[in-house]
């Protein structure tokens, strides 16, 4: 098992986890509204005793702190049985802590809602350092073609080329963050796309689409190389 990195401040991260047994984590729309959800709410150092706020509004009579952001989250995507996501450490601790109160939270909700007991995920989250600009340009990649594992079946191993088709099928597939990379907003306010505006990643539709069209074309050939990169 690869040894987890050691979480400096401004660096990037690879997070991943899947289900226990493999087993569904999200069983409707209502569970992926809630994990976007939680995303946005437990980004925070302060302690939340009630995870009743929603995107920032305030119950009538409540009070909140100003939040003390974890991490910036880059880049996600959530697939049936997992999910992938693209953080920037800022705080000490950061990764750790949003990670813990992540997985508690949800699995607390989703085991409430489903009516079940125990541990959903398998184990704790796997997380690689992504230390070069390619690795980053690879990985938003990788994230935002993740659901064509649904429509296209086996598609890494035979290979496939951006058609109108593909692109309709990425952009109605609204858990990953592709939407707002190509300016359409989805789940906007849980990105922050100023930690990479340095670097030369495709923002924007017209780019956004046409690099990772190419980028589709090339992935049977180099699939081994990537995964080894981003695992």
């Amino acid at each position: 098992m690869r040894k987890r990195p050691i979480f400096a401040n401004g660096q990037f991260y690879h997070v991943y986890n899947r289900g226990t047994d493999r087993r569904r984590i999200f069983m409707d729309d209502k569970d992926h509204f809630r994990f976007i959800h939680d995303l946005f709410e437990f980004n925070d150092a302060n302690i939340i005793l009630n995870n009743t706020y929603h995107w920032g509004r305030i119950p009538i009579g409540k009070e909140r702190k100003p939040r003390k952001i974890l991490v910036d989250i880059v880049a996600y995507a959530l697939m049936p049985n997992h999910y992938h996501l693209l953080l920037q450490q800022r705080r000490d601790n950061g990764i750790s802590l949003f990670l813990q109160k992540l997985g508690s939270g949800y699995t607390g909700y989703f085991n409430l809602r489903h009516e079940r007991s125990g541990v959903l995920f398998q184990g704790k989250y796997k997380a690689k350092h992504i230390d070069q600009d390619r690795y980053l340009r690879h990985l938003i990649f990788y994230l935002h073609l993740n659901p064509l594992d649904i429509f296209y079946k086996n598609w890494k191993e035979k290979g496939l080329h951006a058609t109108r088709r593909i692109e309709k099928d990425l952009e109605n597939y609204r858990w990953t963050s592709y939407l707002d990379y190509i300016g359409k907003q989805n789940f906007s306010s849980l990105l922050n796309f100023d930690v990479i505006r340095d670097f030369d990643l495709p923002i924007g539709a017209k780019e956004h689409k046409k690099q990772i069209a190419t980028w589709l074309s090339g992935y049977p050939a180099k699939q081994e190389d990537i995964r080894a990169l981003l695992f």
